[in-house]
């Protein structure tokens, strides 16, 4: 069933993420409040990330998986909540070679947005 949610998302003057509020009925998440750091200047988490939302997600369809409500719409929802934590550990793993995870520093592999997408010029449907 689908909830009624409500987002309060927070930026800081350079509109870099900086925490907010997703609450519903049985919800509330408060969002990580900037960046970790990185080696002795690292910081203990103070909110909520994507990656453990959805690892509750999985987990409780996990649990119904385990149940009478066992079902195949179930194990697909499960399969992609675990890629998308696949994903995001990609990135993770990505940003920590780049030498970038725990800051704001731009990522080098985030896709250009402001120029129009060229991949299909020419291309004919």
């Amino acid at each position: 069933m689908l909830q009624q949610i409500t987002e309060q998302h927070e930026v800081d003057e350079n509109q870099c993420p900086t925490g907010g509020k997703t609450s519903a009925v049985g919800i509330r998440i408060d969002w990580q409040n900037g960046p970790l750091g990185r080696g002795v200047n690292r910081r203990e988490p103070n909110g909520a990330f994507i990656e453990g939302v959805l690892q509750a997600a999985a987990g409780r369809l996990r649990f119904y998986q385990a149940s009478k409500f066992s079902c195949r719409e179930n194990a697909l929802a499960l399969t992609k909540i675990e890629e998308a934590i696949l994903w995001l550990q990609a990135r993770t793993q990505r940003r920590e070679i780049a030498g970038i995870e725990g800051t704001h520093a731009e990522d080098s592999a985030r896709p250009d947005t402001t120029r129009p997408d060229t991949t299909l010029v020419g291309h004919v449907a």
